[in-house]
């Protein structure tokens, strides 16, 4: 067993509520405001087990073996569960991916043989059946190469998230004067994964103008984008955040999860709008959580995600300009941020779908900032808006049936659900604290939900 190093923290105490990302997040009881938590395992029974922990520490495992990252110290290692892992589009099967990294007991030696008739048969199926079908979707090809979003509707050029080989020509808006033409600078795209249905996700690096923090940001936009019919018209746009550190990477980016074929799906089945997706990171390092908030002294991760991320998005895509096409997804720690951008923000945003149970700000980093941190608090958000009588934002609150944290969701409801603040919890059956899970809550309704109050794009007929 390894013997990892303590990550440092403020007055040596452990990280608030993250866990590195990924889409299992270890989970914990949040801690009184601005206060750190105390180590996951004396918590008793932690939201989600018995699978968070476990995964924590196996992701923790990886990443200080491959990376030298030092991992969130958090108690003993828990093993799994007997019997089946859950599957992660809610299914009961063992997929074999997680086996258990502490396990104590020696395991069986193959022999060579049988080795050699499992690579075998392995590479006949390849080259005969299934592997080979898979290979010619060619899911990685391209990845690392220049694409660019949009097709010029006159020359055809650009589009299919095409090849970039200069800035294709936008086509005039149409007749709505909410359809906001990209306008530019264009940022330049790599692609990082492409899905079945030809459409990919992209990274690029934004230079924050108004927050001064630069980050990755990941990008995909639906088949529609690239159609001739939509290329007079605006998209929404769902900025989609990760729990967990959230830094360096996105997982939402990741196709595993499956969120953009969710999208797709929905799409198709005429329950979801076709959202272009915009994935930046949550915070500025790995060492804390900044809840997106423009802590006094620290990065201004506030201004990034309501102002830099947005803006982007209109310099590289058909939006609109009003908060109509506008919305927020996260999970964990990635919901409270989205949750308290839209009510900070409620003239540029409309909706946010929020899994996990983050409710008020918590990071060490407030601490001596009070204010500061009133003013970052979806609580008291919610309560002037009231008071103010508008205008209307609408929260989806998800949560699963096999983690904790709805007991603040039914508080927040009962108390500011009230007015221009439009409140609903979805149960996720059987469901953990996790991004397939939440993915597939919104495949179940919670897509249906917020369609319902953004605006959609309009086609030309003909």
């Amino acid at each position: 067993m390894h013997q990892y190093p303590q990550r440092p923290r403020p007055d040596d105490q452990p990280h608030p509520q993250h866990r590195p990302a990924g889409p299992y997040e270890a989970r914990q009881p949040q801690a009184p405001q601005g206060y750190p938590q105390q180590p996951y395992a004396s918590q008793g029974a932690p939201y989600g087990a018995p699978y968070g922990e476990y995964e924590q520490q196996q992701y923790e495992q990886q990443q200080y073996e491959q990376h030298g990252r030092a991992p969130y110290q958090g108690g003993p290692p828990v093993p799994p569960p007997p019997g089946p892992r859950p599957h992660p589009d809610g299914g009961d099967g063992y997929d074999g991916a997680y086996e258990d990294a502490y396990d104590d007991e020696p395991r069986p030696r193959r022999s060579r043989r049988a080795i050699w008739i499992s690579a075998v048969v392995v590479l006949a199926l390849l080259l005969g059946g299934g592997g080979f079908a898979a290979w010619k979707l060619e899911w990685f090809s391209g990845n690392g190469e220049t694409v660019s979003f949009g097709k010029n509707p006159a020359s055809g050029s650009g589009g299919e998230a095409g090849k970039a080989g200069g800035a294709p020509a936008e086509a005039t808006p149409s007749g709505d004067p909410d359809v906001q033409m990209p306008t530019g600078p264009k940022a330049q795209f790599k692609q990082t994964a492409k899905l079945d249905d030809g459409t990919i996700v992209a990274k690029t690096t934004l230079v924050g103008a108004k927050s001064g923090f630069t980050g990755d940001v990941w990008v995909w936009a639906p088949k529609q984008y690239d159609d001739p019919k939509y290329a007079k018209s605006g998209f929404p746009v769902l900025i989609a955040l990760p729990g967990g550190e959230g830094y360096p990477t996105n997982y939402w980016a990741d196709r595993s999860l499956g969120l953009h074929k969710a999208i797709s799906d929905g799409v198709a089945a005429g329950t979801s709008l076709p959202y272009v997706v915009i994935m930046p990171v949550l915070n500025p390092d790995a060492k804390y959580y900044y809840d997106g908030s423009d802590i006094p002294g620290q990065p201004k991760m506030g201004t990034w995600m309501a102002e830099d991320v947005p803006n982007f998005a209109k310099a590289n895509f058909r939006t609109y300009k009003s908060r109509d096409g506008w919305a927020f997804m996260g999970s964990s720690s990635g919901a409270f941020v989205g949750m308290k951008t839209v009510l900070q923000h409620p003239d540029k945003f409309k909706a946010v779908i929020a899994s996990g149970g983050e409710i008020v700000p918590d990071s060490p980093l407030w601490k001596g900032h009070q204010a500061e941190m009133d003013a970052n608090n979806p609580e008291k958000l919610a309560k002037k808006l009231i008071d103010r009588k508008g205008p209307e934002v609408y929260i989806n609150f998800q949560i699963g049936t096999k983690e904790g944290g709805k007991d603040r969701m039914v508080k927040f409801q009962q108390e500011y659900g009230k007015g221009p603040v439009k409140t609903t919890i979805r149960d996720i059956q059987n469901g953990e604290h996790n991004g397939w899970h939440y993915v597939r809550g919104m495949k179940e309704g919670s897509l249906e939900w917020i369609s319902k109050v953004l605006k959609a794009p309009k086609p030309e007929a003909g």
